[in-house]
């Protein structure tokens, strides 16, 4: 046997070893995804979700495919507490309005990227070292909510008050709206279209995007601007986040005032929200 046959035997059972490895490791995660697809959604469950303003508007056929996708989106994702225990409650809720976002939209998995869902009780102190010319700053701030490496941080007591009533604003919504964006591999305020919405979408967020600056410039009074406030313009991954809380959580005002941003949202999620919160009126209050 020649030095180069045995070359070639080695690196083929090495391949066959890795295909077969590759092919276990497949094997053994579909049975899994099987056995958390054949859990039943539990009454209790149900019933956390019809207090929610959005849940019982959504048809017979969507609350049962939302059911299934919140029962997998709990048992793939890693939830875990800082300073708080996880409950059936947290991933219910978090889990609902993330899988809302997708319900109609063409995905290959519920957030698969995703890995990890960080829980706090209250609000967050972060501190942030910036460097401009040489001199370096740090600034602590407050977030209620962030999403990076492949990681989504809610604040519960924040996303609790804001899921089961209208207000506006919904922690929950932003972070994986930012999580939707980053699903094109950038984080700059477009989601996955489809090529021939494309040009629209980018047209439009940078229009309203200027016009949110421009009104920022000239002084506080923002106008019909105040309904986006000024962290939508941090950058256009911000105001894509904001625009979709929106469209979520006070459609009725944002079909009023920016009629364009909402039809591009109900064409790209795929959503009447307008007849979803039919039933409730938006508390502006936070």
């Amino acid at each position: 046997m020649t030095y180069y046959t045995i070359l070639a035997l080695l690196f083929g059972g090495l391949g066959l070893s890795a295909l077969g490895f590759y092919f276990l490791r497949n094997l053994r995660h579909e049975e899994r995804m099987q056995q958390i697809r054949a859990l039943p959604f539990k009454e209790e469950h149900r019933t956390l979700l019809q207090q929610t303003p959005h849940y019982n508007n959504l048809c017979d056929r969507d609350k049962a495919k939302i059911e299934r996708s919140i029962i997998e989106f709990s048992y793939t994702k890693e939830f875990i507490g800082v300073g708080i225990d996880v409950t059936d409650e947290m991933k219910v809720i978090i889990g609902f309005y993330a899988c809302l976002l997708l319900l109609h939209v063409k995905t290959k998995s519920c957030y698969a990227a995703l890995q990890t869902v960080i829980v706090y009780p209250s609000a967050v102190m972060v501190e942030n070292l910036s460097s401009q010319g040489g001199i370096y700053t740090k600034e602590d701030f407050i977030i209620t909510g962030q999403s990076a490496d492949h990681t989504v941080v809610i604040v519960w007591d924040e996303a609790k008050h804001e899921a089961y009533q209208l207000r506006h604003h919904n922690v929950i919504v932003h972070e994986f709206a930012h999580e939707i964006d980053f699903m094109t591999g950038e984080l700059d305020g477009v989601p996955p279209l489809e090529r021939s919405k494309y040009h629209e979408w980018t047209r439009l967020l940078s229009k309203e995007f200027a016009s949110l600056h421009k009104r920022l410039l000239h002084g506080p009074h923002l106008g019909k601007y105040e309904l986006l406030g000024e962290y939508a313009a941090t950058n256009e991954a911000e105001f894509f986040a904001v625009v979709s809380e929106r469209f979520f959580e006070s459609p009725h005002t944002l079909h009023e005032h920016f009629p364009e941003i909402y039809d591009a949202l109900q064409s790209f999620y795929k959503i009447d929200a307008l007849a979803l919160v039919s039933r409730h009126k938006t508390n502006s209050g936070r």
